[in-house]
């Protein structure tokens, strides 16, 4: 028996994902219009789900990502705690072959087990996990059986290994893409199974600019 069903979207792409840059929590982009024609997809194909609840971050990107869900009338909220990680100096710069060498540098220390390591002025995946099960704590703490969350790729990655018992070594074993989504089921053991990983099959018709 399962108690609550869990869908996980990242939110859709905006200019700065277009041109390669490092947004993190510090960089409040909107939506450009791919993003919202991923977004208007994702509505479309799921727009007959029978969620309780939506949720989304204190970025503006993610609650444009499922406004159209939100016009129906559903409960909604915004839950800061979700945001993306903080890359600190690196928000907003070009992704060059120097800032990417360090970005590489960054991952292998993480996956190397050194999950306290932080870019200059960011977060560190363990200070990211301490906010983030605050966050879903209070989700998983609401009435509701069928629930929507819009958040972003870095702090999706964490999360999932949160929820699903992954050490946050291999968290990049968690793939995304703008508007991928991700369904979990939880159990009355309070534990978590994936039913759908990374899905992007209602995104497959888009022409984008």
């Amino acid at each position: 028996m399962f108690t609550k069903k869990i869908y996980i979207v990242r939110h859709g792409q905006t200019d700065y994902n277009l041109r390669g840059v490092v947004q993190g929590s510090g960089i409040d982009a909107p939506l450009n219009r791919n993003g919202q024609l991923q977004a208007k997809a994702f509505f479309e194909y799921y727009k007959n789900v029978p969620f309780d609840k939506v949720y989304y971050t204190g970025l503006k990107r993610t609650k444009q990502s499922v406004q159209e869900f939100l016009n129906l009338g559903l409960p909604h909220e915004a839950v800061p705690d979700l945001n993306e990680i903080s890359w600190g100096r690196y928000e907003g710069v070009p992704m060059t072959p120097e800032e990417n060498k360090y970005y590489e540098h960054m991952l292998e220390r993480w996956s190397s087990g050194d999950l306290d390591y932080a870019i200059e002025g960011g977060e560190s995946p363990v200070l990211v996990a301490e906010r983030l099960r605050r966050g879903i704590g209070h989700i998983l703490s609401q009435p509701g059986e069928t629930i929507l969350i819009c958040m972003h790729g870095r702090a999706m990655r964490i999360l999932l290994s949160l929820l699903l018992g992954y050490d946050l070594r291999f968290m990049d074993v968690f793939k995304h893409q703008n508007l991928g989504l991700y369904i979990l089921s939880q159990n009355s053991l309070g534990l978590f199974s994936v039913e759908k990983n990374n899905a992007g099959e209602h995104l497959k018709d888009l022409e984008l600019f």
